[in-house]
């Protein structure tokens, strides 16, 4: 009988012992989520005031803290960027990439690549962004300028015309109408600048409203 009471006080003791440690482990859990969104914070000031060393060390500091934080790592890359410190903007990208591949991250890869005149491993990392998410214009006309540098001419046209189903706006037409006159392509030029024209046009008068009279009742 004593036994038992012994293995059930020390039974009690380790229950006692392992709800101090859950209460222990998240309050240390949320002082350092705290910690890290007051980071952020002066991390987004920092960016919007151009004061970029600031930004910098609070983004560094939260990878202290969070060595996998993909979007620490993307924004601290496109700060990297707006400095043109391009081979450390590619690190930045690169390793967000490899924790965790997203179109974003890939496609600032790829135009920082682009920036640096590496088409070749610019056009790798706008197709894999193109593979994570197809939907959006911008994507596609990315990938047809590095296209267009590596002389794949079809295959820029190609990316031009899916952007243009896409967002069939005045700017995508005119990405597309200016890469026929750069090729000597008139009559396709031609051809599409009248359709650029029915784009440019309005749709559909807008008709003036009349109003009623004022009646004093």
């Amino acid at each position: 009988m004593y036994e038992l009471l012994i293995v059930a006080m020390f039974g009690l003791l380790a229950f006692r012992n392992s709800e101090i440690r859950n209460d222990e482990f998240a309050d240390v859990s949320r002082k350092v989520g705290d910690r890290i969104g007051k980071l952020w914070d002066i991390a987004h000031q920092g960016m919007r005031e151009n004061r970029f060393l600031r930004a910098e060390k609070a983004l560094l500091t939260i990878l202290k803290i969070d060595e996998k934080n993909v979007a620490a790592y993307n924004r601290l890359g496109i700060l990297y960027a707006k400095q043109k410190e391009y081979k450390d903007a590619i690190d930045c990208f690169e390793i967000a990439s490899s924790i965790e591949p997203s179109a974003s991250s890939l496609h600032n890869l790829g135009l920082i690549y682009y920036e640096t005149e590496n088409y070749e491993k610019a056009a790798v990392a706008f197709e894999q962004a193109l593979k994570l998410e197809n939907d959006l214009a911008a994507r596609h006309v990315a990938y047809a300028k590095v296209q267009e540098k590596l002389g794949n001419t079809k295959l820029m046209f190609s990316e031009l015309n899916k952007a243009i189903e896409i967002e069939p706006n005045k700017e995508t037409y005119t990405l597309l109408y200016n890469s026929y006159l750069n090729h000597g392509m008139k009559d396709e030029a031609i051809a599409l600048k009248k359709k650029l024209k029915k784009l440019t046009l309005p749709s559909a008068r807008v008709k003036r409203m009349i109003r009623p009279k004022r009646v004093i009742v």
